[in-house]
Order: C-alpha cells, then structure tokens, then sequence
C-alpha cells in the first residue's frame, strides 16, 4: 500500500506546523498509519512540493523552495491514499512557506484516482483574511473533493481505515492512552521534513482543550473549544518520550506549544481561572531537558496572563523552570485581545487589561535579562483581536492606551500580533446575526492598526534589541529585493533583513543596526573590513562617510592596527570584537 500525506500546513489558536514548525498531524498520521499496517510505503510531501510540481497548471510555487520530492507526480499517481492535511485558523503573516487553501489542493490532487481524505482543522474551513466569515463554498467543496472529511482526530480515522474502510468513524476521537504509539512511530516522518535535520522546530502537545472554556466557556471566536470540549493533560512520560525518540533522529529544536495555555498544564478547576500545578511543569521540562540534554530550542507558546495574575507566587516558579530547563528567546503569547471591559464580557475573553498588565510586569521581572543568544530569556507577546461585537472606537483607544501604558513603564513585550476576527463554524460568532465590526469599523482598524505600528512597536523593539545587540545563530531563510530575511529558530522569531545576499540556509550571527516597525536590519559579523561592500561598511557603528572613503582607498589592511588608524582609534572598543580582515 502507498499512502502519500500532504501537508498544506496548519495555524490554529492553540497550535503551528508552517515550516521550519513540524506540527502535530503530520506525524500522527504517519504513527497511526504505520501501527495499523507497519509495511505501508507512507510518503510526506508539503504543499509546496505540489506548488513546484504544477507550476504553470494552476499552481503557484512558494519562493526558494524546491519539491522535497522530485517525482511528486509519480508518487501521487501510484498512492492507493491521499491525506491531505491543513486549516489556517488564525492567519499570520509568513516568511518561506505559506498555508494552503482547500480550493488550492483540491485543484492539485482532482486528476488522481488514490482514496482521498482531508483531515486536521481544514474540516471548518481556513481564512483567508482577517474580517471575514467562513462561507459554505470551500466546505462543500472539500465535500466534492474528498471521500472522507474528518471531523474528529485524523490519526483515529487513518488507523481505522486502515485496518478495515468499513469500520474507520470519522467522528471519532483517540485518547492519550491510544496517541502514545502513534506520536513515537510518527516520529520518524522527520526525515522527510524539507527543513530537517538542522532548522526543523517540532511542534510538542501537552493538552487538549481550553481550560478556562471547561469551566465558563470559550472565547467568542476561538475554534479551540469548538473541536475538544473537555480538557485532557497528555501525560509527562509521554511528552518526554516523544522528545527522546526526535532527539534521537537528530531533532534539536522543540516548542512545546500545543496547548492553549502552558502555564495551566495538569491545573486544577477552578471557573474561569485554573490553579497552577509548578510541580508537573518543573517535572516536564526537566524530563524534556534530560532527555535531549544538547537541544538547541526549548520554547512555548500560549499563556493565560490571568493565571498568572491571579497565582503570582506559582506563577513566577514556572516561569523560573521555563528559564532554567529552556533556552532564550522564548515567548509566550497572551490573549488580552481587547482592553475595553465591555468587550471582554460580551466576547467571554481570557483576562481583564489589569491581569494582562500584570502577568508583563511578573514576566519582566523574571524573564527579561538577555540570554547568550542575544534575546531575552522569556517575554510576553500580547494578542489583539479588532472587529469584535461591543467594540467602538472608544475600545480601540483603550487598547492602544494600554499598550502605551506598558511602554511608558519601561516593560517589554516581544511582539503585538494585532488580527481581524474571522467566524468559524460552531462559535459562538458563527450564530450572531449582522455585520461584522470589521466593516463598519474598517477605516478605525486601520488607523489604529498604524498607530500601535508606529508609536509603539518601534519603540518596544529599539528596547527589546538595541542596536549593537548580536543576535546569535540567525537562519537565512529568504533573499529578496536585494535583502537576505532570516531569523533564529524559536516562538515568535525576530525578522532580520540583511542588506546582502547571503549563503542561505546557514546560521550567521547578526549585529543589530537599525530597526523597522516590525523587523530589524542586521549585518553578520565579524565583517570583513577588506572585502566588504561600502554598503555594509557603512552600517558598522560611527562609521560616516568619510571613513568610508578611507577605508576603501586604504584597503587591504594588514592589520587591526593599519584599519583604527584610518577610522580613529577612540572606535577601537566599540569595533574590535565585529569586525575582522
């Protein structure tokens, strides 16, 4: 039996697989496969090795990404099974890889006979923007398209399916019990991964469902409580043993980010706001570390700030053991989404702006020293969600106050991600009748959008990476217009241009030079001072155009001495360690 798995890459509110992240579906499907028929050839292909293969049918190939397989064509005409994988629940914006659309593969995979299956959150449909609400055309398209849409847990239906066609129930769930040999079998799907060995980050889950939404209901939008009602804590032996066999295959960037809030891992009910248990986050982390003891990325993901507004004292412990087993950079996103008291009620939100406020003082306070990477070790992101019922543009104004508010107090926060809501299937949106916000509201969004650009996220990033900072091991991923992109591996990576075409795919460390709204200029050093273009040179600290001038009349230098003596020898401290002949 052939099976070919395409992954046209998932982003949902508790969970990311757009490369260089290996999300959870791929290799679950792969382990579920594998365990119901272990001689089965399973081959993972992206949707990018489709976009290459149909280039000029139909398809649009991601830029500077070639097909992991050349013959794409032939493994798709003999596959018995086609799995394609996908949902795009809350969209981003992306560097090398994009998320698909069900319309996209459908196009790609119509001409072939194999078994057709669609599983992961692609079943609610994707968004293709912000503002938007899901309409029924790509849902009954998927119907046309494909034999089996699952609606439960892909991996239960494709180990059923397997095993007998008659017997797979695409409703069906699996338990943590049935995932454990799944998740280790699918493991090995990694070699197949475009980015691996070197710049695969693994996607890790530790818990399904919303605990806040277990106890009063989920957020008005999220598709999270939608899917997995009740909450369920993957056991710790579990996780690490899933880790120990990617390590193994040579894996050595993890971010154990499937959960929608890593602070309440194992917690205890309580209404709308759990009761941390440190004790299982200290135990995971310090099994996760000892069973990969060299790993290179050990970040998270979502936090729920009023868990850690509300439980300080556990609170900061995690925080200490996130900081002590993990690496730094790490980042962990918090759904404020709306800082208008109004809003907040009438959507069910996370927290309140006084507990969001709060859960960024404690992480600063913990987190905010600079580790050896250059990034500080742990700081909160903050959501933003525009377009939601109740809002006006006194809501905006609150939103934008309060992040003045963390600015003007010296705090950090590693990145704003401001969306438009989009209304999926089941929500509590989905039932709401009337416009969006997002129309009527559309020129505010925009002018509010620009504002927290301009007035706050500048600032916060000159404060969060001064110029002079290096940053260390950043993977040039992209060249473009002139400019190399490339970022470290990890949760919420800065985007460095650097104003060169670069070798890609090699790590370079990068000085920090200048600073957009967004993203940052860079120059690996050490730079070269006798081959480097003037436009690089000229980025290098105090060096104005005339030392410019003297430096390239003067080149090649033979020595430090020869170089400090054309740009002044007061430069000497400031430039000794980044530059090099």
């Amino acid at each position: 039996m052939i099976i070919a798995i395409i992954d046209g890459y998932t982003d949902e509110p508790a969970g990311l697989g757009v490369p260089p992240y290996l999300g959870i579906y791929p290799r679950y499907a792969y382990g579920a496969i594998k365990k119901a028929r272990h001689d089965a050839e399973v081959f993972y292909l992206t949707i990018d090795d489709l976009r290459a293969t149909f280039e000029g049918e139909g398809g649009v190939a991601t830029k500077n990404k070639t097909p992991n397989f050349p013959e794409t064509r032939r493994i798709l005409e003999k596959a018995d099974v086609l799995v394609y994988i996908g949902g795009l629940h809350t969209p981003g914006k992306y560097l090398s890889a994009v998320p698909s659309q069900v319309e996209e593969v459908a196009r790609f995979l119509k001409p072939f006979t194999g078994i057709k299956i669609l599983g992961g959150p692609a079943f609610m449909g994707s968004a293709h923007g912000g503002g938007t609400k899901i309409g029924s055309r790509e849902l009954m398209l998927a119907s046309a398209v494909f034999d089996h849409v699952v609606y439960g847990d892909l991996e239960a239906f494709l180990h059923d399916f397997i095993k007998n066609p008659n017997d797979a129930d695409p409703f069906r769930f699996r338990t943590y019990e049935e995932l454990r040999d799944y998740a280790l079998l699918g493991a090995e799907v990694v070699r197949q991964f475009p980015d691996y060995p070197n710049f695969v980050i693994v996607e890790i889950e530790t818990q399904r469902g919303c605990p806040k939404a277990a106890g009063i209901g989920g957020c008005s939008f999220c598709t999270e409580p939608v899917r997995y009602s009740s909450i369920e804590d993957r056991p710790i032996e579990d996780i690490v043993e899933e880790v120990e066999v990617l390590y193994r295959l040579g894996v050595k960037h993890f971010r154990v980010g499937r959960q929608s809030c890593i602070f309440s891992y194992m917690a205890e009910p309580n209404g709308r706001v759990p009761i941390p248990n440190p004790e299982a986050i200290e135990k995971l982390f310090a099994g996760i570390r000892s069973a990969a003891p060299r790993v290179k990325t050990l970040h998270v993901d979502n936090a729920n700030p009023a868990v850690i507004a509300n439980y300080p004292e556990e609170a900061i412990r995690i925080a200490k053991a996130l900081i002590k087993y993990g690496t730094p950079g790490n980042v962990v996103a918090f759904g404020l989404e709306s800082a208008d008291p109004r809003v907040a009620r009438l959507n069910n939100l996370n927290a309140t702006a006084e507990e969001t406020y709060e859960a960024v003082r404690i992480l600063n306070e913990v987190g905010g020293r600079r580790g050896p990477n250059g990034m500080p070790w742990l700081l909160p992101g903050i959501n933003i969600l525009f377009g939601l019922p109740g809002e006006t543009k006194r809501s905006y104004e609150l939103t934008f106050q309060f992040l003045k508010r963390i600015l003007d107090d010296g705090l950090m926060v590693r990145r704003i991600n401001i969306r438009q809501v989009v209304v999926f299937p089941g929500t509590p949106l989905w039932h709401l009748k009337g416009k969006l916000k997002t129309e009527k509201h559309k020129k505010l969004i925009q002018h509010y959008k620009y504002k927290i650009r301009h007035e706050i996220d500048l600032p916060m990033l000159k404060r969060v990476v001064p110029v002079g900072t290096v940053l260390r091991d950043v993977r040039a991923e992209v060249f473009e217009n002139g400019l190399t992109y490339g970022r470290q591996i990890g949760s919420y990576p800065l985007i460095v241009g650097i104003p060169k075409k670069v070798e890609l795919d090699r790590f370079y460390d990068v000085l920090i030079v200048d600073h957009g709204f967004r993203s940052i200029t860079g120059i690996p050093v050490p730079v070269n001072v006798n081959t480097e273009s003037s436009k690089v040179l000229q980025y290098l600290p105090s060096i104005g155009k005339r030392n410019i001038v003297g430096i390239l009349s003067r080149r090649p230098f033979k020595s430090k001495d020869e170089f400090f003596e054309v740009v002044g020898r007061e430069k000497r401290e400031m430039l000794e360690e980044i530059i090099s002949l």
